[in-house]
């Protein structure tokens, strides 16, 4: 018995400054008391009520809500909920994070994390059960094309589950982002629409706009072998360069070019010579845009590192060699300007071609949504792996329905203006699915595998390290609070769960690939 500060966290409301009533329940061990709030949030808005409760509720386990409907249903995105009530040391936490509407009573528990009992009487047992068997309703899995990872089913983003949708002030910036993109690159075609192109300097005409001091940088030394070195190691894709182990065997050096093998074999020698292999694009069908056939490459860079630490460029090799053509051309820095940039030219598309689709959609993208989904089906919110990851994954869902409808869709954005669009993307992304591996998304083991570790200019990769041991130390210590051995991990069976619908199910078996 005593007096109880209940305090309200909103994160968005439909009609902010409309008054709603919402009654509440304190559930607490004992029994539970039931309160009316009158509401009139918005965004981020807190909201603190006193109440007098004449009986001994007991330590708190739940808080229950439910708001009343009305004419238009003002959903209301409740944050969390706290209760400071008479012996209680500090306040309690009761997060929510979801949107309440007018319907049903939404239970929640107070919110320290806990793993899953084997007691059928625990009421916070009986409260996960229910959860995930709830969630499990809503968060169901598709398959988008076969062989593909697993993704939400939701046709379009109205599909989605309303928890996973993009607020107001998300969605606008989104979509106001697009349409400012969208406008510029209109305005760019009318300028340009009578104008020829005739010399390289032509392009000037479409870079205005937002520009950035390394945009302007670009623009003044796209042709230069130094950044066009430098791209691979700190540039949009950072991925694909290696530490050469010894000459590639698609490397076809034709006759005349012996000197060009003495200094690759030295670079080899000396640790200095590095690749970038693009073999992936080989045998992916381009795209016809506007009846227009598209063509792509799948080149060999073969670079070296010289003391400064400048990588610069040795040789390109356009496509891989093919028993019923003749040897491919070697294209050199001592070849004539335009052919030489040209070759370089290739390569750079080639690199947009397997930065779109492979670092970022699949291994950014879809990898997320597959850990999303399958988070939202096995792990409940007073687990601790979930409250570690769900900050994370709240507009995965959202951005991915978007993407398949618009930008990977039959005749979306990459069919309309790509070279791998028009199903070539679909193949791209099915042979990097098969070379995806747990150690390739981690960046102390993929630097390692590619030999980039401890190289000074590898800026990006001295980064990623950094990075990753910042989040390592607080995920290691958020995890050991509660798994202290192996023998835990495997008796989670929660997490265990989880781990199976990731590997067995969103990344279809990748646990027989590595």
């Amino acid at each position: 018995m005593g007096r109880y500060r209940v305090r309200v966290v909103t994160g968005a409301w439909l009609f902010s400054g409309s008054v709603n009533l919402v009654r509440l329940w304190l559930v607490g061990a004992h029994r539970e008391a039931r309160l009316e709030l009158q509401l009139r949030p918005a965004r981020g808005k807190e909201e603190e009520f006193d109440f007098d409760v004449a009986e001994d509720l007991g330590p708190l386990q739940f808080v229950k809500l439910h708001k009343e409907h009305t004419v238009v249903d003002d959903a209301w995105f409740c944050n969390l909920i706290t209760v400071q009530g008479p012996g209680m040391s500090a306040e309690a936490v009761f997060p929510c994070y979801r949107w309440v509407q007018g319907e049903g009573i939404l239970r929640l528990p107070e919110g320290t994390a806990r793993l899953a009992g084997d007691n059928a009487l625990d009421v916070f047992q009986k409260h996960r059960e229910k959860e995930l068997k709830e969630r499990q309703q809503t968060y169901r899995w598709a398959t988008w094309k076969q062989g593909l990872p697993q993704t939400i089913a939701a046709d379009c983003k109205d599909d989605l589950p309303p928890n996973m949708r993009f607020h107001e002030e998300k969605r606008l910036d989104f979509e106001w982002t697009l349409k400012a993109g969208v406008l510029e690159m209109g305005l760019k075609r009318v300028y340009t629409l009578l104008r020829s192109w005739n010399r390289l300097e032509d392009f000037d005409q479409i870079f205005w706009g937002q520009k950035s001091a390394l945009a302007e940088k670009v623009h003044r030394c796209w042709q230069e072998d130094e950044l066009f070195g430098y791209q691979f190691l700190n540039g949009a894709n950072p991925m694909l360069l290696r530490r050469s182990t010894s000459l590639p065997s698609r490397l076809v050096l034709p006759p005349g070019t012996e000197e060009l093998q003495a200094q690759l074999e030295k670079e080899l020698k000396d640790g200095c010579l590095f690749e970038a292999d693009f073999i992936l694009l080989d045998g992916i069908p381009a795209n016809v845009i506007r009846g227009e056939q598209q063509y792509l490459a799948a080149p060999l860079v073969m670079l070296r590192m010289d003391p400064s630490g400048k990588l610069l460029p040795m040789a390109i090799q356009i496509q891989p060699p093919n028993p019923s053509s003749p040897a491919p051309t070697l294209f050199l820095p001592s070849d004539p300007p335009l052919a030489w940039l040209l070759a370089k030219i290739w390569v750079r598309n080639s690199d947009f071609q397997l930065q779109e689709l492979q670092f970022h959609l699949l291994n950014t993208h879809l990898v997320a949504e597959v850990i999303a989904v399958a988070t939202m089906r096995c792990l409940p919110g007073l687990h601790p792996i979930f409250k570690l990851l769900v900050p994370h994954i709240r507009y995965t869902m959202e951005i991915n329905t978007r993407s398949r409808t618009q930008l990977i869709s039959d005749g979306g954005i990459f069919d309309q203006v790509v070279s791998t669009g028009g199903g070539g993307h679909v193949q791209l992304l099915t042979r990097a699915v098969a070379q995806l591996t747990y150690c390739s998304l981690c960046p102390p083991d993929d630097l390692a595998t590619r030999g980039l570790l401890r190289v000074p200019s590898a800026l990006y990769a001295q980064d990623a390290l950094q990075l990753w041991e910042v989040t390592a130390r607080y995920v290691n210590g958020m995890v050991h609070l509660f798994y202290q051995s192996d023998d835990i991990v495997r008796g989670d069976p929660e997490l265990q769960a989880w781990c199976r619908e990731i590997t067995e199910v969103g990344l279809c078996h990748a646990q027989d690939r590595g």
